[in-house]
């Protein structure tokens, strides 16, 4: 949805709906920052590093801060923005010339008139290391023509990236560093002096492979390095390419993504064997005791573990292992824990996956050819398999924090007699659990299969939430009428067009005139961008029969239902937050 053909009326309401989004995407790149260190977030963001490259990268880069561009109405705006999400800025503002520039440059306009400035508000990570949220600033008050800027930029998200400064900067060391981005398939893009504060950054797009959230990478060199920069910048593509293996070392590069396969089953029999919960939380343990530990083979879990710490699971320290922040995602007892999707992915979907050609050859999903039946008809029928599923689409939800704090769950929430929300095939009742404990004044609503109904009666006791929420068996025909806020969590993704259309209805059917819809999806890029929605994509087609969308595929079969496409905002993980509701009478 572009600014462009919307009626001023129209614009209001999306600024209204867009611009809390700054808030909570600053709050996601804190969190963020707060739960990374360079060691284990560089195998992360460069999936091919060697262990000999990896050292050599942590001991000339410390992870510094995650950025993003924000577009606050006015200065005590970005102020209260900033205040609530625990980040306080103690110096003022500096200018930005090298955002400032690009912008100008992609939006066709006068530098002279983007007015960017940089706030580096400081986080404090979990290890007590000091780093920051970079915040570039572009002022938009409401009715401003820059609106069509912040949109663009809000949905493509061209200024997110991690920074990494390099500890002592030397034009050779400069030189070597991006010569091993590049061997990695980081690819130049741009990057700048900033005379304001004699910094030097160069830019890169990370790779496709990469799997830290964000697709630009900042190196920050102190200091005056424009003859590095000049050669950086001669190196970028005219036409950037969506993924960037370096053209000269084709074969190193098909290899690396063919082996991917081995990462996967590394990662599963890491959870499998649960070798994660066999080691002492922040402590290192020897080899051989974890082998008597896990009742595995010595040689061989050695050779599992050298591994599993190219991937950035574990840290080899001689003899003895210490599990990464990565790693500790594994345990079963983890906050968040992955391990459910760990053991998915190298399971059922592991296997399916192997069938991809039958999907493209015929179209049929792999996964109702291998085993007969439609991986939620084949779930259901095995208990375990059933609790597996749930658990990692509970997994799943606990990556999208930000989903709890929309404006129109708090609105509900505001209301005299306390709101509705209607988690529509909310699975186990994670993200509605989430929701509850965010908003104390909201009650819930969920609609799900028979066991799916009695987990969920568990995460609600668990999250004490049992007393706000009732529980509906049924199927999207059953959708309950009586909800201020329905959510739809990564649902659609799993249907044709057809079937989405019709459950759209249903909501909408059931939907009194003032409620709002969330949907939660990864969006396919329009610009064919690199992104975690493309590769599921082919995920859904494989083993589920579904797909994922671009933002105005969503809008057409929000159109169809009846019902209008609001704003879409960014979650982490290439996700999004689509808000729909009724169109307004005239």
């Amino acid at each position: 949805m572009t600014t462009s053909a919307m009626t001023t009326s129209a614009l209001t309401a999306t600024a209204t709906a867009t611009l809390a989004p700054d808030s909570t995407r600053l709050r996601a790149a804190a969190d963020f920052v707060r739960r990374h260190d360079t060691a284990t977030l560089l195998p992360l963001l460069l999936p091919g590093l060697d262990g000999p490259q990896l050292h050599s990268l942590t001991r000339h880069l410390s992870f510094a801060h995650a950025a993003l561009l924000v577009f606050p109405p006015d200065p005590a705006t970005l102020r209260a923005d900033l205040a609530a999400c625990g980040l306080t800025a103690d110096t003022p503002p500096l200018p930005s010339s090298v955002v400032r520039d690009r912008l100008a440059a992609r939006h066709r306009r006068d530098a002279a008139g983007l007015d960017v400035s940089i706030l580096r508000p400081e986080v404090r990570a979990a290890d007590g290391t000091r780093r920051a949220v970079e915040v570039f600033a572009l002022t938009v008050p409401p009715g401003s023509d820059l609106w069509p800027v912040a949109e663009h930029e809000r949905a493509h998200q061209h200024e997110a990236h991690l920074a990494f400064e390099v500890l002592r900067p030397e034009p050779l060391l400069l030189r070597g560093l991006c010569a091993l981005l590049a061997e990695q398939g980081a690819v130049p893009d741009g990057g700048g002096h900033n005379p304001h504060e004699n910094g030097t950054v160069l830019y890169f797009t990370a790779p496709a492979a990469s799997l830290a959230g964000y697709r630009r990478v900042e190196l920050y060199a102190p200091g005056d390095h424009r003859d590095v920069l000049a050669g950086h910048l001669a190196d970028r593509p005219a036409t950037r390419p969506s993924v960037g293996p370096p053209a000269d070392q084709p074969a190193e590069t098909l290899l690396r993504l063919l082996t991917g396969a081995w990462a996967t089953q590394a990662l599963a029999a890491c959870a499998r064997l649960r070798l994660p919960d066999a080691i002492p939380q922040g402590a290192p343990i020897d080899r051989a005791a974890l082998a008597r530990r896990t009742g595995t083979h010595p040689r061989a879990l050695a050779t599992l573990l050298r591994y599993l710490a190219m991937l950035g699971v574990v840290t080899a320290e001689g003899e003895r292992v210490r599990l990464t922040e990565v790693g500790a995602l594994l345990r079963e007892d983890a906050p968040a824990s992955m391990r459910p999707l760990a053991l998915m992915y190298g399971g059922p979907f592991y296997r399916s996956f192997g069938a991809l050609d039958h999907t493209v050859r015929t179209g049929e999903t792999a996964f109702d050819h291998l085993f007969g039946e439609n991986h939620f008809d084949h779930f259901a029928r095995d208990p375990e398999l059933a609790d597996l599923f749930d658990r990692s689409m509970a997994a799943s939800t606990r990556m999208f924090d930000p989903v709890p704090a929309h404006p129109a769950l708090a609105a509900a929430a505001a209301r005299p007699d306390g709101g509705t929300v209607v988690d529509v095939a909310g699975g186990n009742g994670e993200l509605l659990a989430r929701v509850l404990t965010a908003h104390p004044g909201l009650r819930g609503v969920l609609l799900e299969r028979p066991h799916a109904v009695e987990a969920a009666r568990r995460t609600m006791a668990e999250a004490g939430c049992a007393d706000r929420c009732t529980y509906r068996v049924g199927d999207f025909a059953d959708v309950p009428a009586e909800g201020d806020v329905y959510l739809l969590s990564r649902v659609l993704h799993d249907w044709d067009d057809d079937r989405c259309r019709a459950i759209l209805r249903h909501c909408e059917r059931a939907m009194p005139a003032h409620a709002d819809l969330l949907i939660v999806e990864r969006l396919l890029p329009a610009d064919g961008s690199a992104s975690l929605a493309t590769a599921w994509d082919v995920h859904m087609m494989c083993n589920v029969g579904g797909r994922e969308r671009r933002a105005d595929h969503y809008a057409d079969l929000l159109a169809a239902a009846g019902l209008d496409l609001l704003a879409h905002t960014p979650l982490p993980l290439d996700a999004a937050l689509l808000h729909a509701r009724r169109p307004a009478r005239p």
